[in-house]
């Protein structure tokens, strides 16, 4: 019975399920998936699923500032990957793995009653965007990939890590171990964890924009204001088990014949290689894969030149 009772709930069309603008959906294992809409569908508007980063991150890192950039003309779909945030965490982490993750991306663009999708992804979120339109291609019309990872492991993990850490002296690494320390501490206060949990991420997002002091006071996304223990079980589990379940990834080979229209948004100043992830575009049939590479800008290209950004992404979004 609650087998049957979860494949009903992926029943449910886009225009019924969006009078609700927060929710969850109950997937075929019995887990729960929590999401949360912007926009209003509607003839003609686009439906969008956006697939935040991390892994073991939620919705909450990219929503504001997406939401207020997409505003009405898209209806644009969020949810916490299974793992992080106000999603499931399982006590059995086998139920992380990648395709369980792919498959809940599946069942989430059908509980909205969608045929096909466009794609939008940040960060880690590409890599679960491609596996799932590699294996599912006839449900996805494009993609936009904002500073994604590479499509293959490689020495990708040492070369970000070098850089990543070259962007932080002694202090601020000690700070942030520290600030991860409270925020993980559940005997310490809610606002305490909370506060250690902002610490963390003011320190830990330098690195990750190109001009920190002028672009950190507009980032609108929230990392930590999602549910205490779901931030909590990411950082534990989430992130080394989903990243360790897509083991040494290379995409490439099934690239090469995917045939989706695919937006790659690349800050020129990046801890994330863009030789690597240049890639994406070389790996896919000619023609089907742009790059745009984004001055004065690093890991968030669409909070910090929005100028730039915005206008490519809408011209893409609308092109046939």
């Amino acid at each position: 019975m609650k087998l049957a009772t979860a494949f009903l709930s992926l029943a449910l069309p886009v225009a019924a399920a969006a009078a609700q603008s927060s929710g969850y959906v109950t997937v075929s294992d019995g887990a729960r998936l929590f999401y949360r809409t912007s926009g209003h569908p509607g003839p003609g508007v686009d439906t969008i699923i956006a697939v935040h980063g991390g892994p073991g991150l939620d919705l909450g890192t990219i929503y504001n500032d997406m939401a207020a950039m997409f505003g009405d003309r898209h209806f644009v779909i969020y949810h916490d990957q299974r793992g992080g945030g106000r999603s499931d965490l399982p006590a059995d982490t086998t139920r992380l793995y990648a395709p369980r993750q792919i498959q809940d991306l599946d069942e989430l663009r059908r509980h909205f009653g969608l045929e096909r999708v466009t794609l939008v992804a940040h960060s880690f979120g590409p890599l679960l965007a491609a596996s799932y339109a590699i294996a599912h291609p006839s449900n996805v019309k494009r993609m936009v990939f904002f500073g994604p990872v590479p499509p293959r492991r490689g020495e990708f993990n040492q070369r970000y890590g070098r850089a990543f850490n070259a962007r932080l002296d002694s202090t601020q690494r000690r700070a942030m171990a520290e600030a991860n320390r409270r925020q993980l501490d559940s005997t310490i206060s809610d606002s305490a964890a909370r506060a250690g949990c902002r610490e963390y991420w003011r320190i830990g997002m330098r690195p990750r924009l190109a001009e920190p002091d002028r672009t950190w006071p507009l980032l609108k996304s929230d990392f930590c204001e999602t549910d205490l223990r779901g931030i909590r079980y990411g950082a534990r589990f989430g992130t080394r088990i989903i990243n360790r379940s897509f083991g040494d990834w290379d995409l490439r080979p099934s690239l090469a014949t995917l045939r989706i229209p695919l937006l790659v948004v690349h800050g020129e100043e990046e801890t994330i290689p863009m030789d690597l992830v240049e890639e994406w575009v070389t790996s896919m049939p000619r023609g089907m894969a742009t790059l745009l590479k984004v001055p004065r800008a690093a890991h968030f290209t669409y909070m910090e030149r929005p100028d730039v950004v915005w206008p490519a992404v809408e011209k893409f979004l609308s092109a046939r």
